[in-house]
């Protein structure tokens, strides 16, 4: 298996047993989630639209104040984020490039 594949496994797994973690071990988890899904994003050609929509700024807002979610709200973030890791991996080992222009 490769580390991105081993990440999405270690999110799942965190994201099942969500109430063993601390704050700090979620927030750890979230930012390398942060920063893999901007990696591939970059890898991919899609750029962060930066839009309170974004997924990775929804991912920030949880990973700034863990303690204010409920254990299913970072569950369910964690298991987003893995989902996103993953469907990026899987477009990003396929070779697919993605064009994404700007009208004007």
């Amino acid at each position: 298996m490769s580390t991105t594949t081993d990440f999405v496994s270690e999110l799942v797994r965190a994201a099942n047993e969500v109430d063993k973690l601390t704050s700090f071990e979620i927030t750890n988890l979230l930012s390398r989630s942060i920063a893999t899904i901007f990696h591939l994003r970059k890898q991919a050609g899609i750029p962060s639209s930066g839009t309170p929509k974004d997924a990775i700024v929804v991912l920030r807002e949880i990973t700034n104040k863990p303690g204010s979610h409920t254990s299913a709200e970072l569950a369910a973030a964690i298991l987003s984020a893995a989902d996103m890791i993953r469907t990026l991996y899987i477009v990003v080992e396929s070779g697919v490039e993605i064009d994404i222009k700007t009208v004007r």
